[in-house]
């Protein structure tokens, strides 16, 4: 995907994730993230869009900590959150290509771009919370785009989970393949239109690559879309086959903090 089309994406998502907040109400229970009400969620991205923001805008090369959200509740507080999305969203359309600024993972391009990095992490950021607030209000979710949801996947994987601080580790080395079925990527050497990983854990950091190169204990599958919620732990994994203990080490230890 290009950057333009996860501005795309950041754009509606959270357009998306402000209406369904506003039809909940702020304290309504937020099921997919356990001991949170949907003010925290509003605090928590709105405040991650900040975050994410000043990077782009002030050139920061260093890491800097999130701030807090305001003390605001019920409709100020989804004003707010509408206006940091809106602020995030207008600074990442106005940067320029060549930006130079701190990121912690790979960008989706070589070489790689820092606007091409947070737009992308921002519009799954995004995408994966204003589930969360669909979820709360209770009513159908909207569908996830294929395309975007096997970038999402590679990203966590080969992104989040290629980084010194996962902790999705094994005693020994155990070999776990993902397979987002029915898409368009073509990922895999096979010439399938399934998207391949295969994610070698050990002791250290899970080392992904975009193939079906060795053969695994287990192997979780399914739609792109929801294979993307399960990995981000708001869904069951849809189909797994071998070592069910490898589902159960994920679900425990790949909550990024």
């Amino acid at each position: 995907m290009k950057t333009a089309e996860f501005l795309q994406a950041l754009d509606r998502e959270g357009r998306l994730l402000a209406a369904a907040a506003e039809e909940a109400g702020t304290d309504a229970v937020v099921p997919t993230c356990p001991g949170w009400r949907v003010r925290d969620l509003l605090g928590h991205t709105g405040a991650v869009h900040e975050w994410a923001a000043a990077f782009v805008a002030d050139g920061h090369t260093s890491p800097r900590p999130i701030g807090d959200p305001p003390e605001l509740d019920g409709t100020e507080l989804v004003a707010w959150y509408r206006d940091s999305h809106r602020r995030l969203v207008d600074t990442l359309a106005g940067a320029p290509a060549d930006v130079e600024c701190w990121t912690f993972h790979p960008a989706p391009q070589e070489p790689p771009s820092p606007l091409a990095f947070w737009t992308r992490r921002q519009a799954h950021e995004t995408a994966v919370h204003r589930y969360d607030a669909e979820q709360a209000r209770g009513a159908a979710p909207t569908t996830i785009e294929g395309d975007f949801a096997v970038d999402g996947i590679d990203e966590l994987l080969r992104g989040f989970h290629a980084r010194s601080r996962s902790r999705v580790r094994t005693p020994e080395p155990r070999v776990l393949r993902v397979r987002a079925t029915g898409t368009t990527d073509g990922a895999d050497t096979a010439g399938s239109a399934d998207a391949v990983w295969t994610v070698r854990l050990s002791d250290g950091p899970p080392v992904t690559v975009r193939d079906a190169s060795a053969a695994p204990d287990a192997e979780l599958s399914g739609p792109a879309d929801l294979l993307y919620l399960a990995l981000w732990n708001r869904v069951p994994v849809p189909h797994v086959t071998g070592d069910g203990s490898l589902v159960a080490l994920w679900r425990e230890t790949s909550a990024i903090g």
